[in-house]
């Protein structure tokens, strides 16, 4: 049987810098800092409402495991990439006047519209590399 009263409760992101990617997430997208237990490693855990959570997490170097999904020499590394690509997707209803914002940040974007015509999106990298989508309108269903 397949679980019943599922929801998505966070996605966690590990990084060597958990203080700039908070900060972008803040900045970018309007999460706040909430509340987060201690635990012998650093973590920030933020909230965007009403009730989507991000968790950042101190890398831990001892994994052995790759800083991000991309590296600086990686073709990955063009947001043109990712469509097809691992990335988290949000979406807002200011769409145009986000765009403009990551466009002033001096933020790599790829815009483009689904082939309905009715769906603008736009795809980008975080801080760490992690691949992102903002998408015009309601979640799709």
């Amino acid at each position: 049987m397949a679980a019943q009263g599922t929801c998505l409760n966070h996605v966690s992101r590990e990084s060597s810098d958990i203080k700039r990617l908070a900060q972008f997430y803040i900045e970018i997208f309007g999460f706040e800092k909430v509340e987060a237990p201690r635990f012998e490693f650093d973590v920030i855990w933020l909230k965007l409402a009403p009730s989507f959570y991000l968790h950042l997490i101190e890398r831990d170097p001892t994994t052995k495991l790759p800083e991000g999904p991309w590296s600086a020499t990686s073709a990955v590394a063009d947001p043109k990439n990712l469509p097809r690509g691992h990335h988290v997707c949000f979406s807002v209803s200011n769409f145009d006047s986000f765009v403009q914002n990551l466009k002033e940040k001096g933020i790599q974007v790829h815009e483009r519209t689904q082939p309905d015509g009715k769906t603008k999106q736009v795809f980008f990298f975080d801080p760490d590399g992690n691949g992102l989508e903002v998408s015009s309108g309601a979640p799709a269903t």
